[in-house]
């Protein structure tokens, strides 16, 4: 198959799940080519090794630059409208780009439209956040980008945009778009609830490369210092400050902790100020970005791990995420929240802990009750790697995508997931592919 992926930026150190995707299906023989619609990223010295491996960036199409100032970006839109005549740019100047409202007022749709004006036939235009979903459907609507339009809602676009353009913005994809993933059940439903059609959406969940994870048991630390570490940008929906504040709760008790912080974000000063209003710069450290290998480095000293997100004053909200996926993979019990999508992933008692959003001292009573209790790391442990392997696992994940995408082109429905039926269940499905029947799809 010949698919286009949809990026707003391309590469995303935040955004491994895509790389995963791509990889996996580069390695299942597919033609994959890269749009990202925001342009190229200032800085490309610093990337994910698996981007030079399989030469990435030789699939990735920049759209061209546009100026800072208003009038040289009108200005080079019309040239660029002029110096591409011969491919039929002039197309673009028809009425009906005009049902995409402040999308082509930005004038931004213009410079991208210049990716596609060779026409390509794609059989898949896979739109990696809905958020994106406008362009792809102005560009099959233009005849430059055509083939089957999937999209898939991963978080902000379904939460946050959602609260901000009203229940209403999707409505022209809803109708218009062939078929949609969202990459928990919780997501789903929120899609569900503003009116797409349920046999056209499935959970798809955002895989993980478990080889990369080296599986360790967790026990009492000699040293008697227990070593706790949370991951992600430092901004409100992952709600770091409560981790500090239990920290410094629990440290009264538990004099004994160091409290690792790898991310980075616009919070960073504020956590900084919080740290030492609290006294507890000795047990608190802020590490800013790491690499991959120095993350996986981290954890492997780690015994707990923390990620209680909460939904954001904007509406922004999680799935289960990359990063507890990663250090459940490593067998790190877990304390996180009853958030989002979350759930999914970690049982409450089983692999980890949950808590209600934003509360500071329930974050402090399972990090004590864990701290008191290492006898049951080990098996909450090894209960969280199966859980990620089951459900995650992405080249089971990686398989049922080309799945739906045949069935697309098929014309035959994607399977509908079942809920996870505990060990033995085939990833996020929950049974063996085999055994899916088939129906017809309505368009």
């Amino acid at each position: 198959m010949k698919i286009a992926f949809l990026v707003w930026r391309f590469p995303v150190v935040s955004e491994p799940f895509i790389l995963n995707q791509i990889t996996g299906l580069i390695d299942r023989g597919h033609d994959i080519r890269i749009y990202p619609l925001n342009g190229k990223p200032d800085n490309l010295s610093k990337i994910h090794p698996i981007i030079e491996q399989y030469n990435l960036l030789d699939r990735t199409y920049y759209p061209p630059t546009r100026p800072d100032n208003l009038f040289w970006k009108y200005l080079k839109g019309l040239g660029l409208l002029l110096k591409n005549l011969h491919r039929g740019s002039l197309s673009l100047l028809h009425p009906k780009v005009f049902k995409y409202n402040h999308e082509v007022w930005s004038l931004k749709w213009l410079y991208r439209a210049m990716l596609f004006l060779d026409r390509e036939e794609f059989d898949i235009i896979h739109c990696q956040f809905g958020t994106l979903s406008a362009m792809g459907l102005l560009f099959r609507d233009l005849g430059i980008l055509p083939g089957k339009l999937i999209v898939t809602f991963r978080g902000i676009d379904i939460s946050q945009h959602v609260k901000e353009k009203g229940e209403h913005i999707y409505d022209q994809l809803f109708a218009e778009g062939n078929f949609f993933l969202a990459n928990c059940e919780f997501f789903r439903q929120k899609a569900l609830k503003i009116a797409c059609n349920p046999d056209k959406i499935v959970v798809h969940g955002s895989g993980l490369d478990c080889r990369q994870f080296a599986f360790k048991p967790r026990y009492f630390p000699a040293d008697g210092i227990v070593r706790i570490a949370t991951t992600g940008r430092l901004v409100e929906k992952k709600g770091i400050e409560y981790c500090i504040r239990a920290i410094a709760k629990l440290s009264q008790s538990h004099p004994n902790l160091e409290f690792n912080i790898i991310g980075d974000g616009p919070l960073k000063a504020d956590f900084e100020k919080l740290i030492e209003e609290l006294n507890v710069t000795h047990l608190v450290k802020l590490l800013g970005w790491k690499q991959h290998q120095e993350i996986a480095e981290i954890l492997d000293k780690c015994h707990l791990f923390l990620a209680p997100s909460v939904t954001a004053a904007d509406g922004n909200q999680d799935a289960p995420v990359n990063t507890l996926k990663e250090a459940m993979a490593m067998g790190l019990p877990v304390i996180s929240t009853y958030h989002g999508g979350i759930p999914e992933l970690v049982e409450d008692g089983v692999n980890g802990f949950l808590v209600p959003e934003r509360d500071t001292d329930a974050i402090a009573q399972k990090l004590a009750y864990l701290i008191e209790h290492p006898e049951r790391w080990e098996s909450m442990g090894r209960s969280g790697r199966r859980r990620v392997e089951e459900k995650y696992d992405m080249e089971k994940l990686n398989d049922e995508l080309v799945q739906i995408y045949q069935s697309l082109l098929t014309s035959v429905t994607p399977p509908q997931p079942c809920p996870y039926q505990g060990e033995g269940a085939e990833g996020g499905w929950g049974r063996p592919l085999r055994e899916i029947k088939q129906t017809q799809i309505i368009y």
